[in-house]
């Protein structure tokens, strides 16, 4: 099948303009993790409509269509697309905004889910290539890790594939430049919790306390060093607090017995991840233990490095560069700070993960803010990347 271009598909105005209002009713209508009932009926439907077969239930709300080319090939290749809202209020004031009390397509899954949709029904009106595509759209991308539910539940065994593929928009990058790198690109996000426990008391008498506030603060404020002295010096990582809990506001001359510290760590090597788990819990007893007071380290490993494979960045970069140009497409993107639960199906399969950016425009908003919205001129140039993917991988 020859590239596809944005172009291509913006002449067929009819096809634009359905897409287009698909994306504005999902976005109208958010589901948060594993409650996305209505968005995967919508899919089922249209995979169903288009003669594509399908597969329901995989991590609960998930939905799998197969579509195989007309001619021969035993290659098989899966594209992923999420189809989760996050618990957001959302501030766009969009004529289709949620109507959702508390929850809005703050992501951008909206248009991640039409893109893949438009691939499916276009490359089913006309399958001209040598193999199978498997259409994967996955519930609770957003903290709940759908895409690992749905390997337990046997994607790859009952779906099994060659390579995997993902997109995601890139906020405020220019509309269209296409974003990836080999090896490590998104990294591990995980969570920890460190309790502190000792004896509290009368803020006027600490001395008969054991006061878990001093190592805790001593604690958190050691934490850069697990950065700087515990973490070889190429190697990216991030260890940060997100929540202090401790005593009643209503009491400040009461010293608490019990102080909680909560955070994320970040790293893109599993060796990485090994030193920041041990060094939090050393770190935390080390400053416990001198004062009497216990420390308990609580480590979430949530999802894994997300590391892109050569073979697949390489077709991934080809089909960029016949979507948008070989101008607008960066092979060696910067690492990206954030997690994707994408990288368990990169785990089991290889794969490659791309951005491509939203718009940069002086309204343009970032994930996971009230007024973010998914640009709907991106949906020509995801469909025709999905498309142009399909031919990098099963032309022969």
């Amino acid at each position: 099948m020859p590239p596809i271009t944005p172009d291509d598909l913006r002449a067929d105005t009819d096809f634009i303009d359905r897409l287009t209002q698909l994306r504005r009713d999902i976005h109208a209508h958010p589901e948060t993790a594993f409650e996305e009932v209505r968005t995967s009926d919508i899919v089922a439907t249209r995979l169903e409509t288009m003669g594509i077969e399908i597969h329901r239930g995989l991590g609960g709300t998930g939905v799998v269509g197969t579509l195989r080319g007309k001619r021969p090939g035993q290659r098989a290749i899966a594209l992923r697309a999420d189809m989760d809202a996050l618990f957001i209020t959302e501030e766009t004031g969009k004529p289709y905004a949620s109507t959702v009390p508390g929850k809005m397509h703050a992501c951008g899954h909206d248009g991640h889910t039409t893109m893949l949709l438009g691939a499916a029904e276009k490359l089913a009106a006309d399958p001209d290539f040598a193999g199978t595509v498997q259409f994967i759209f996955q519930p609770a991308e957003e903290g709940l890790g759908g895409a690992r539910v749905m390997i337990e539940d046997g994607l790859f065994d009952l779906f099994p594939v060659d390579a995997v593929y993902g997109v995601h928009n890139a906020p405020k990058e220019p509309l269209g430049q296409v974003q990836t790198r080999v090896g490590p690109y998104m990294c591990a996000g995980d969570t920890w919790e460190v309790i502190f426990e000792g004896t509290g008391g009368h803020g006027a008498m600490p001395h008969n306390a054991t006061d878990p506030t001093i190592p805790a603060a001593q604690f958190i404020a050691s934490l850069a060093q697990i950065i700087s002295r515990k973490v070889p010096s190429n190697d990216p990582a991030v260890v940060s607090v997100g929540h202090i809990g401790a005593g009643d506001y209503n009491s400040p001359n009461i010293i608490p017995s019990r102080v909680v510290v909560r955070g994320t760590a970040r790293s893109y090597r599993p060796e990485v991840r090994d030193i920041l788990e041990q060094s939090i819990g050393a770190f935390a007893e080390g400053c416990a233990q001198p004062h009497g007071v216990s420390a308990r380290l609580i480590y979430t490993r949530r999802y894994p490095p997300l590391v892109n494979a050569a073979e697949e960045v390489a077709r991934a970069v080809q089909a960029a560069g016949a979507t948008v140009g070989a101008d607008l497409v960066d092979a060696e993107a910067p690492l990206v700070g954030g997690s994707e639960d994408f990288s368990f199906m990169l785990e089991k399969v290889p794969g490659a993960y791309v951005m491509i950016g939203n718009g940069d425009g002086p309204d343009a908003a970032f994930v996971h803010t009230p007024k973010f919205d998914f640009n709907d001129d991106l949906i020509p140039i995801g469909v025709a990347y999905w498309m142009n993917v399909v031919a990098a991988e099963l032309s022969a």
